[in-house]
Parts: structure tokens; sequence; C-alpha cells
């Protein structure tokens, strides 16, 4: 059997070589690398698909297991090898180093707990925890049955929480006592317990006790430890078909609720392994860190399922980049010797604002790799990380992809191809991008802006919205056949490389989290004294974006603390990360005469412009522009 890393480009000639056999033979390529993991039954079809329906089979007909993949079969040649590198908060915690072994064993254990609390294959089973290596045990342990995970980033509100186990109908809730975040401790049991109240699918709730707190269980609460105890560490991994879910991962909608990703397990193993290779250039012996949590879908891909399938050490953090001081980050990578680092360009800013001190104290020197991800970089944060953090010594991946792609899809490759500051650069191998115009034809010049599209599937793209198809096809595909279509455009250069441009639909990337504005409107409109509300983005100097609120009042003498009413109506229904940084009360909105807010209006008053509108002839109230630019 041939190795994945006969696959992965050690030179941009191997890199040329490589996609052109991708694209000329797509179906061929990803047999070849699917042939190089464990499968418990091979499979009869490599690839069927339409885009109309849409539909998207990947080695159709073949069994396997995603964690026999990402442990069993590294038991016979790295069995004592670190799989998971655990640091903790509080830098005075000792951090935990788990082998392969002991995390096969773990995993195994949790899975039989799963299966005495009587969880079966295809059941949904929520996790809510901190960023501790007992969450990536979970979502191992669901996956090593069949159970389909769904992780919740923990800072969500019971509100939001709640609302993800009742869509997704999920029978267990895994939580803890509570988190531990910089200085502040988050009870996470007590939002848990609010969420439950209304979530009558959940039979049986595990906590993790992480804060030692001395908290009373409920009646179908049950303390993780004491179900671990009486666990055996040995559980065979089930056969599950490709083509079945792994698991669903909420991501917000431009309108609606949050749309529910469902991944399945054959072509998601496959490309987060191969991905994970082929961008950050892994080796044997190097020490990989993602700064993300599994909450998003950079942790799935590439904190447990990318590193763990090639047989990596990975890094997980429960803590914050400012505590206990603005150099955690990097005394971090000094004391575990780190050779690949990835984070958000919202981290490296608001760190690029404290003194170089803070970096040049801890010797970097073990850094080969560096990473970005989440919304593209600035060039003056690119310049910071390059040269502040990388010695100008260590190339620099600025990775495009989302939750829905399941893995990166347009990146640098570390070493291989060439970087260029502010341009995620080229395709990964298998992913053919195009730029469309707004009639939906291919742009073949260069140097032109167009609607990012992907016109051919590759094997993570989503398999649907969990319960709602018929969305998943309006969302990607209906708006230009024949591709899917991720929502950003972008801009090609001479040398075929691609920069992302931005959102081209109501979804505003904040501090590298992507938050549908209708969902915010929503809770903004639940204070008794709002009438209507709009919410757009504007560029924020740390995180990216921020959010502005244009918010229309019932009676506009009651304005006192209206800002942190509404911030505290956002936290309960959503999370704290939803908040605006700017509240401006007006009188009316700009609409068109079908009564569509016209957004890139106010996206312009929100980034301090004060004319040139454009055409506003169309609007039924042209007048109410300049009272909100005077601030009403």
């Amino acid at each position: 059997m041939e190795k994945i890393d006969n696959y992965v480009p050690r030179s941009l000639e191997d890199y040329n070589r490589l996609y052109n056999e991708s694209i000329t033979n797509p179906e061929s390529f990803w047999e070849k690398i699917a042939s190089t993991f464990t499968w418990k039954k091979k499979w009869k079809n490599v690839l069927s698909f339409d885009f109309k329906k849409p539909e998207f089979k990947w080695f159709e007909g073949g069994k396997l297991n995603i964690s026999e993949n990402c442990l069993d079969r590294h038991l016979i040649d790295k069995p004592n090898q670190t799989a998971i590198l655990f640091e903790p908060n509080d830098p005075n915690e000792k951090h935990q180093e788990i082998s392969y072994k002991e995390l096969h064993q773990r995993v195994c254990r949790f899975s039989n707990v799963l299966k005495k609390n009587n969880i079966e294959k295809g059941d949904r089973v929520c996790l809510y925890m901190p960023m501790v290596p007992e969450l990536a045990i979970a979502v191992l342990a669901c996956s090593r049955i069949g159970a389909v995970h769904s992780v919740v980033f923990a800072g969500f509100s019971s509100t939001a929480l709640a609302a993800r186990i009742n869509d997704a109908d999920c029978k267990m809730l895994v939580t803890a006592d509570g988190s531990f975040r910089g200085s502040k401790t988050i009870d996470l049991k007590s939002i848990a317990d609010e969420a439950l109240a209304s979530c009558p699918s959940v039979e049986v709730s595990i906590v993790l006790k992480r804060i030692n707190s001395n908290i009373e269980l409920n009646d179908i609460d049950k303390w993780w430890h004491d179900e671990i105890s009486l666990a055996s560490n040995e559980c065979e991994a089930t056969g599950i078909d490709s083509e079945d879910p792994l698991f669903i991962l909420y991501t917000s909608g431009s309108t609606g609720k949050p749309k529910g990703m469902v991944h399945s397990c054959g072509g998601y193993m496959v490309y987060s392994e191969y991905s994970f290779k082929n961008v950050f250039q892994y080796n044997k012996g190097d020490v990989y860190w993602c700064t993300a949590d599994i909450g998003w879908i950079t942790g799935h891909s590439y904190i447990v399922y990318g590193p763990l399938l090639s047989g990596a050490t990975t890094v997980m953090f429960e803590g914050v980049p400012s505590f206990p001081d603005f150099g955690r980050f990097w005394e971090i990578c000094e004391k575990h010797s780190i050779t690949h680092f990835y984070t958000a360009p919202t981290a490296i800013r608001a760190l690029a604002k404290h003194p170089k001190s803070f970096v040049s104290k801890y010797d970097l020197n073990s850094l080969k790799v560096l990473g970005t991800v989440g919304e593209p970089i600035n060039e003056e944060a690119w310049n910071w990380y390059n040269e502040v953090v990388g010695k100008k010594s260590c190339p620099i991946v600025d990775t495009w992809w989302q939750t829905e792609t399941g893995g990166i899809m347009i990146s640098s490759i570390a070493g291989v191809t060439d970087q260029k500051p502010t341009f995620a650069t080229k395709p990964m191998i298998g992913i053919q991008p195009v730029l469309l115009d707004n009639d939906g034809q291919e742009i073949s010049d260069s140097n032109t802006n167009g609607i990012l599209a992907i016109k051919y599937p590759w094997p993570s793209i989503a398999r649907t919205i969990y319960g709602d198809r018929e969305r998943y096809k309006k969302v990607y595909f209906t708006a230009y056949p024949g591709y899917y279509f991720p929502g950003d455009g972008a801009f090609r250069d001479d040398d075929e490389n691609y920069r992302i441009t931005g959102r081209v639909d109501d979804v505003v990337i904040v501090s590298g989290h992507n938050l549908g504005t209708a969902p915010i409107e929503d809770a903004i409109n639940l204070h008794e004294n709002v009438v209507e509300s709009a919410l757009v983005g504007f560029p924020h100097d740390v995180k990216g974006n921020a959010l502005y609120a244009f918010v229309i009042l019932k009676d506009d003498s009651k304005t006192e603390n209206i800002n942190t009413e509404i911030n505290d109506l956002i936290s309960k229904t959503i999370g704290p990360i939803a908040k605006p940084d700017k509240v401006q009360i007006v009188p009316g909105l700009p609409k068109t005469r079908s009564g569509k807010i016209m957004r890139r209006i106010l996206r312009k008053i929100a980034c301090g412009e004060k004319n040139n509108f454009g055409d506003i002839s169309t609007l039924l109230n042209p007048e109410i522009v300049e009272l909100i630019v005077k601030g009403y």
C-alpha cells in the first residue's frame, strides 16, 4: 500500500504535477489517496454527483471508522508518541502529554460510556465543553460507535445551545461543571441546565468535573469520572458507511436560524488528513499547534481529525493569548518547541498592539511554519507575523475555507508554493475555483474581481443542512447552477493567485467567526422599545470586522440604558461574540420600495462616509439617509 506522503508535494514541480493529475483524472487521484487508509470494506464507486439535486457521494459502498484511522492504526508504530499535548488555562497547572496508546484507551472507555447510556449508531450527541482533552475524547468516542457529534462552542448562550440541541434532536449532552477563560470562571453547568429545560430529546447529561465546583446533579446528570471508572478500555470500532454522517456543525446563515452542516465519514476523513499534510508539510517529530476551539470547524479538522489521522502531535490550549500576559502564546511555543503555529488574524492584530518584548523574550527558533485562518489577513498584520514571530524564516500559509467545505480550499503550501501577503494564493490540489460575473459566466481574465465559485466536488464538501435539504440547495447551488457558491468574492492576479475580498451576502466575519445578521437583529428586536434594527459590519483594526447596529425605537426619549440592554439581550440569546461595537438610534432605515433594506448604504455610514452613496432614487425614503448621517 502506498503512503499518503507519496501524494504530498515537496516542491513546486510536485504541486503542478499532482494538481494536474487531480484535475484531469480526479476519481483516480482521490482513489489512490483513499487507499492509504484502513477500510473495513472497500467502496464500489469513487464518486457520483449531481449539482442540480444537489447530491455528492464519495467512496460509496465503503465501510470505515475514522477513530480507527485516527488511533488504532498508529498503535503499531507510534503507541508512545504524544498524540495530544494539553496546555491548561493556568500556566501553573501541569500540562498533559497523552500518548496514542493512552488516547486510544480513553476513547474506548468513553465509547463504552456512550453505549451504556443507550447511545447507538446514528444518535446525535451534543458536546458543550471547555477546550480540554475530554472534548477531543468525546468527539472520537462518538465517531467510534457511529454516533453523530454536534459540538457547540462553549461561549454560546443557553438559548443558542438549546436551539442547536433541538434542531438536531440530540439524545445526550456532554458538558462540564465549568470552564476557565483567562482570569474568569464560566459556569457552563448553569447555562446547560437552562438550555435543557427546553430540550425534551435529551435523556442523559454527562458532566465533567473541571473546576471542582460543589454542584448538585439533576435527575438526568451523571459525573464523567463515575461513568469512566466503570468502563472497559476496549471497544471495537463500528463499521460506518462512507456516506453516513460523522458530525453536524452549526454555522451562521444570512437569514433565519443557524445552518447545521452535515459532514460524512469517508470523504471528510480523506480530505482532512490530506489537506493537513499538504498545507502544513508536517513531518515526524514536529509539534503542531492550532489555537482554535473545537467548537468551530477549524478545531474539528485541524486540531482533532487532520492531525490525528496523520499521526501528529497536536496541541490543545484551554486559555487565551492575553493571560497571564500577552506573551502566553510565545511562552507555550518555547516550552513545547512548537514547529507549526496556526491562529487567527484577530489574535495576531491584538498581539501586535503590544510591545515586541512579549515575543522577543522567548526562543521561537523551533518554529517552521506559521498559518492564519478565519478571515483574510491584512498586510500590516502579515508583516508583523512574518518579521516579529517568524523572523522572516517561516512560510505563512493564509488559508481560505469554510465550515461547509470541511477543509482548506485555497492556500499556499508551506515552503512549496509562493506566498503573497493578503492572498490565499493557490487552490489546493483537487480544488477547481473559478471567478464568475453577475450572470454566472466564468471570467478568464487575470487581475480582476469576481464571484468565487467551485466547479467540481471535493471529498469533504458538506452533504446537506441537517433537516433542511431545500435550504442547502437554495443557499449554495441555486444562485449559480453547476457550481458551489461559498458567498465570497475574490480577486485573481496574473499568477493565478486568489485574494478573498469579502462576503457577498449578509454574513459578517468578526474575529474569524461567521455571524449571520438576521439572528442578531431578531435578538435586538426582542427589546420592548425597539421597532426594527439592521446590522452591518465595518472594519476593525483588531477583530477584522465589528458589528454596527442601526436601531429604530418606539420611544426616543428612553435611550439611557439602551446600549447595555441590547447587548445583554444579544449575550443571552446568542452569546457575547455577537454584541455590536456601535449602536446608533435612527429615525428609519433606507429601504427599497419592495421593503428591502439597502445595506450598502448602512455599510458606508458605518465606515464613516457621509456622501457618495450612489443611486438612492430607488429608495422609498431617500431623505432618511441624510438624517442617519447627521446622527439624527
